[in-house]
């Protein structure tokens, strides 16, 4: 029988696992955000091309993702459960469909520039564009099987090495950029191609970095021995969990992406404070996100140990974690947007008075879906940890789509609100979520 943990014993594990994967995610992040300030000082059209092609790249990786958040709750299962071989199993298979996965969307990307002119965008915007992701779109197989071996670490409750490689690719990426985007360091001034080539070169590393981790530190594994030889239980298995988390991550990120679009329909300068204000967002998601990891594992192992009453507990921690984050989010965003919008524009762009101004809007109604957000996504990790897939889906693709994406349009055209309408559809969409997903854990969920 499981020892009952106490709450404490709940917090201090939820963080050992918890702040390695957020800062994971926080310095992955980073080097996103390092191409778009450094391209905020660089030139207000390539900041708004690479906005779209952004939107447009992480739609298909974070929908590929999905076999590899798959990989995490099975790996802990089985970890818990005794079952060492299955580990090694769920992540080769995990790896397989992620670049099956790759190579299919990569036509997609590569002809990108027409299909953005088809749904509204400017011309040249969407031919830099297309500039961007003909490089980038390179980099979605190592960043895939990256994704893959994190979650296979973080299930083994060792994401600090995902961290300490993360960081090193943000001081590198920062320093390829300021060579290849400016033309420093006796560098050539390729702009948009030169942040493309530098996000391939980290995602590249990244992966080579993890490894060789895991090859000299987890030898017991395996992982790469035999890789070729397909393994059709663990392939079935992966895809069978992992295919439902796709989907569920593209209805919500597909939304973010409409919004892009649907800003980019506004007008250049919207697009280019959307693109701000979304990172400034996203940045504040990702200890989310740490979060939401970190509650897939603890719940799969509880899962794997059939422990109702410490799944219970750790669902409570990680959750009254996640709403003290996003408190302290909610008061950064009301009273200091200002600011953080201005690092990411040249102190004397024309535009800088403008795009300021409507990304402080922006922030405001960002302020008001901070506890949807965190709800729906720490919800969704505790499903995931109890193997709980299809019904959130279904929950995402109705709250998301039908609803969120409705309210964005109706409030940013037929009521002649703007990007600031389109972004209160998010919030309607983020609202119902997290309301859903809470009711789906708590009622159904806990059961095991």
């Amino acid at each position: 029988m499981a020892t009952e943990m106490t709450y404490r014993a709940h917090a201090r594990a939820t963080l050992l696992l918890g702040l390695p994967l957020i800062g994971s995610h926080l310095a992955q992040f980073a080097i996103h955000m390092t191409d778009t300030l450094m391209l905020g000082w660089y030139d207000i059209k390539a900041l708004a091309a690479v906005t779209i092609a952004g939107s447009l790249w992480f739609l298909l990786f974070i929908m590929g993702s999905g076999f590899a958040f798959a990989v995490a709750p099975m790996v802990a299962s089985a970890e818990a459960s005794g079952e060492g071989t299955q580990v090694r199993r769920v992540t080769r298979m995990g790896m397989w469909i992620s670049l099956i996965y790759g190579v299919a969307v990569l036509p997609l990307m590569w002809w990108s520039g027409p299909l953005l002119v088809a749904m509204g965008q400017d011309v040249e915007i969407s031919q830099i564009a297309q500039d961007y992701l003909r490089i980038t779109c390179l980099g979605t197989l190592p960043a895939l099987l990256v994704m893959v071996l994190k979650n296979f670490l973080a299930g083994l409750e060792r994401a600090g090495i995902v961290l300490w490689i993360t960081l090193a690719a943000v001081v590198l990426n920062a320093l390829v950029n300021y060579a290849l985007i400016f033309g420093n360091f006796g560098a050539p001034e390729l702009g948009v191609t030169g942040a493309a080539i530098s996000s391939l070169l980290m995602q590249s590393l990244s992966f080579v970095a993890l490894a060789v981790y895991i090859i000299y530190k987890l030898p017991e594994h395996a992982m790469f021995q035999r890789f070729w030889k397909l393994d059709f239980e663990a392939f079935a298995a992966v895809f069978k969990m992992g295919w439902p988390i796709g989907l569920t991550n593209l209805s919500e990120s597909g939304l973010f992406t409409a919004s892009a679009v649907m800003v980019g329909w506004v007008g250049t300068s919207q697009l280019a404070a959307h693109g701000i204000a979304l990172q400034l967002t996203a940045l504040a998601f990702m200890i989310q996100v740490g979060f939401s990891n970190a509650a897939t594992v603890r719940a799969g192992q509880a899962f794997g140990r059939k422990d109702a009453v410490n799944l219970k507990r750790g669902a409570l921690v990680v959750m009254a974690m996640s709403a003290l984050v996003s408190l302290v989010v909610v008061i950064t965003f009301l009273t200091v947007p200002a600011p953080l919008i201005g690092a990411f524009l040249a102190p004397d762009d024309p535009e800088r008075g403008l795009i300021i101004g409507i990304g402080v809007s922006l922030m405001a109604v960002a302020a008001l879906f901070q506890f949807a957000d965190s709800a729906q996504v720490v919800a969704l990790g505790l499903l995931r940890g109890v193997h709980d897939t299809k019904v959130p889906m279904l929950i995402a693709a109705v709250a998301y789509w039908p609803l969120g994406l409705s309210a964005s349009y109706i409030l940013g055209f037929t009521y002649g609100l703007g990007a600031v309408g389109v972004w209160l559809g998010l919030v309607v969409g983020l609202a119902v979520a997290g309301v859903l997903m809470m009711y789906r854990f708590w009622t159904t969920g806990v059961r095991i």
